[in-house]
């Protein structure tokens, strides 16, 4: 496989991806973004815990869905993340949800 045709086969999973993520997103009530993933869910949790002095963050989510392009069932029950780093967590209001019914997006 030459490295353009990886190229292609990775824009083409991310473009699936994304596809994929247009037509769930309207189940989920929550976004939550880690450091090394991006979720819908809609039920979160986030625990500041403490170790030793290093500070880290237990997020529990329930009915979830994971942006991963290399991961083949995205759709998960339950999901518990540790992380280090800060994590976002947002609702979403359904206007939010909502994609343009001709495909543009404001600018």
């Amino acid at each position: 496989m030459s490295a353009e045709d990886l190229e292609k086969y990775e824009t083409d999973m991310e473009l699936q991806l994304y596809r994929e993520y247009r037509d769930v997103v309207g189940l989920f009530s929550h976004v939550v973004e880690t450091e090394r993933r991006f979720y819908l869910a809609n039920s979160v949790e986030v625990k500041v815990r403490g170790d030793g002095g290093e500070t880290y963050f237990e997020v529990t989510m329930s009915d979830a869905w994971v942006w991963d392009v290399y991961r083949p069932a995205r759709f998960v029950k339950n999901v518990r993340v540790v992380t280090f780093k800060d994590v976002n967590v947002e609702e979403l209001a359904k206007s939010d949800l909502e994609f343009p019914k001709d495909g543009t997006f404001p600018e």
